[in-house]
């Protein structure tokens, strides 16, 4: 069971009373999740005699370079379950393992230093260890980084950061300060500890402390997409939604598959009056979501009635309301039919 499941998005609501309650419950949580949703970052594998697995899948993930051998350096490798972040972990000897928390398809994204991103899918119908092994090209191009790369991050600033971020998903904001500030005692200025920071503050609504922080995370790892994804709630949560556009565009382009991303770039669109890019983002962002988000259909809604497209708004009402009458936002999706039909914007069915 991941922690998703044992908390449930419900459990976040309490860290979000303002701002863009919707989109950002979902990321805040998909934020943290990519670090926590799995038992454990990067487990050692069952089958090397380590840790058991019991009933559990598993995938063992071995890197290499373009001439078959596995890479010495570390790799960062993160894994996602049917587009949502699960997992990550760094190679050792070039190797990481992920015990897993249930079948289905997944995604091995593996990043490294002077190498192009690679990736592969994988799809696992019974619970056994698949081999997975990637190969990376060097990236000798013109855009190729040319900062330093990510610092390994110790063992003990990461158990800490890993409590903290784990602390924030159950709501307990006060471990989650003590946590994270261990974490910044053992690792000042790491960009995984900078975004620990901010993330905590994120928690406190604390925005400007969080932007300080997310800034400098994202300036440090300029390939973290869920750092700039933070860093695009908080823009939205401070109405800054001019600055927001461009943290939450990045993101996506490193994860294109977040669909909660898309959603809150959606709202940051709509607010900035874009309303052609906000009606694209939230189409895609409903589609992707696979009914995780049905609400998203109202902001559909929103920017249709805001290109003029009232009939086209009205029948996005009605589908959201045949299909979830009993949503929360079901009410307000009512008024809002019965408030364009007696305006005379649409035809009182």
């Amino acid at each position: 069971m991941t922690l998703a499941d044992q908390i449930g998005f419900a459990g976040m609501r309490a860290l979000l009373r303002q701002g863009f309650r919707n989109a950002s419950l979902f990321l805040l949580m998909a934020i943290v999740l990519v670090f926590c949703g799995a038992p454990c970052v990067g487990q050692d594998s069952s089958g090397e005699g380590i840790n058991m697995r019991g009933d559990r899948a598993e995938i063992a993930v071995t890197v290499r370079d373009g001439r078959g051998q596995t890479i010495s350096s570390a790799a960062s490798v993160r894994l996602l379950h049917e587009g949502t972040p699960v997992d990550q972990g760094a190679t050792s000897h070039g190797r990481v393992f992920f015990v897993l928390p249930g079948l289905g398809t997944y995604t091995v994204i593996v990043e490294g230093a002077g190498y192009k991103t690679a990736q592969k899918d994988v799809s696992l119908t019974v619970a056994m260890k698949t081999e997975v092994d990637i190969s990376l090209q060097r990236d000798s191009g013109d855009d190729a980084p040319s900062g330093p790369s990510k610092p390994a991050l110790a063992p003990k600033a990461q158990e800490a950061l890993m409590k903290g971020l784990h602390a924030i998903a159950a709501h307990k904001l006060d471990e989650a300060d003590i946590a994270i500030a261990e974490a910044t005692k053992l690792a000042p200025g790491h960009p995984d500890v900078l975004y620990g920071q901010g993330i905590v503050a994120m928690g406190h609504q604390d925005w400007p402390q969080a932007q300080s922080a997310l800034e400098k995370c994202t300036q440090l790892d300029a390939g973290n997409a869920r750092a700039f994804s933070a860093l695009g709630v908080v823009l939205v949560n401070q109405g800054k939604f001019d600055g927001a556009i461009a943290p939450l565009e990045k993101s996506l382009q490193l994860e294109p598959t977040s669909w909660e991303t898309r959603s809150t770039l959606a709202q940051a669109y709509y607010q900035h009056e874009q309303y052609e890019e906000a009606l694209k983002s939230s189409q895609q962002a409903l589609a992707n979501s696979n009914g995780k988000a049905p609400q998203i259909q109202l902001l559909v809604a929103k920017s249709l009635t805001a290109l003029g497209r009232y009939e086209d708004s009205a029948q996005t009402l009605r589908d959201f309301l045949k299909d979830h009458g009993d949503h929360p936002e079901a009410a307000r999706a009512r008024r809002w039919l019965d408030r364009m039909a007696k305006d005379g914007k649409i035809r009182n069915n």
